[in-house]
């Protein structure tokens, strides 16, 4: 797919995703769902892809949807649900695509946002797995003030980020907030001058791609997630022993082994593409507790 709302750049095994609708302040359109949901696919096919970082051009991340259609630009919404009465897959709005399919990746996601994130600016971030942020940023989970709900998954992942009062108060409220309240209630990892966003969101993906297995973080990555909802321990426990079982003869775990006794550096070589599990993705697997 040839990018008109995104920048793509790999370097040092990091995809920079940059939304690049400047002077839209990045406003998010239906464009903008498909690229994003075909440069994550690009970015799990790509072994060469480690870390993937998602920031914003000019002075925004995202304003949110691009309300260019003023009071319509809610009514294509009806368009999905009567798709899905045609379909036997779910499909849904854009947000929610774009965000289920954040969640689906096998490779750790940063944030680093670079201004303002607002709406679904702010909704997609909760999909990724680290969010850093410049100071004083306004962001908002503003939905309720515009007549509509938090949309892309929010209200699945919200609450599991910052607790469900936290995650209410703002979504009742529909203020504005700054970066510093959102570090405070842990929806933030940190905080930083704009100079210096971009380069700590590297350096904690240098830190991902020197010292762990791709293939240990696909996995590590969805056991997390997933097991936020999982009802029981014995959930969690399965997939530890079967993973554990899995790579626990594999050529990175041997070389992992012998970097740590050698006390030097490992050098993994398994990959994604093709290394991962017989059972993975176990989740969509109905046989999986019988392996």
């Amino acid at each position: 797919m040839s990018y008109e709302t995104l920048r793509y750049e790999v370097a040092d095994r990091i995809l920079t995703l940059t939304l690049n609708r400047p002077e839209r302040m990045n406003a998010f359109t239906a464009r903008m769902a498909d690229e994003l949901i075909d440069a994550f696919d690009a970015a799990d096919a790509d072994d060469e892809i480690k870390v993937v970082i998602v920031t914003g051009a000019g002075r925004a991340f995202c304003a949110g949807s691009d309300l260019e259609r003023g009071g319509d630009t809610w009514s294509k919404h009806a368009d999905y649900i009567a798709k899905q009465a045609a379909s036997e897959r779910y499909v849904g709005d854009g947000g929610g695509r774009v965000t289920r399919r954040i969640y689906d990746c096998y490779k750790p996601v940063i944030a680093a946002i670079n201004g303002p994130a607002v709406g679904v600016g702010l909704t997609m971030t909760l999909a990724m797995d680290i969010r850093l942020a410049v100071t004083g940023a306004k962001l908002g989970f503003v939905f309720a003030g515009r007549g509509i709900v938090p949309e892309a998954c929010s209200s699945w992942f919200l609450p599991r980020i910052v607790g469900i009062s936290k995650a209410l108060e703002w979504c009742f409220s529909a203020r504005i907030f700054r970066s510093e309240e959102a570090l405070e209630a842990g929806l933030l990892r940190s905080t930083h001058a704009p100079d210096d966003l971009l380069p700590h969101a590297r350096l904690l993906a240098k830190e991902f791609i020197d010292n762990s297995s791709c293939v240990s973080i696909a996995l590590i990555r969805q056991m997390m997630w997933r097991m936020l909802s999982a009802p029981h321990p014995i959930d969690a426990h399965e997939i530890d022993t079967a993973a554990l079982a899995a790579l626990g003869t594999s050529a990175d775990a041997k070389e992992g082994i012998s970097a740590f006794l050698e006390k030097r550096p490992a050098q993994f070589t398994d990959r994604v593409s093709c290394d991962l599990p017989k059972f993975f993705p176990w989740w969509t697997d109905r046989q999986f507790r019988k392996l």
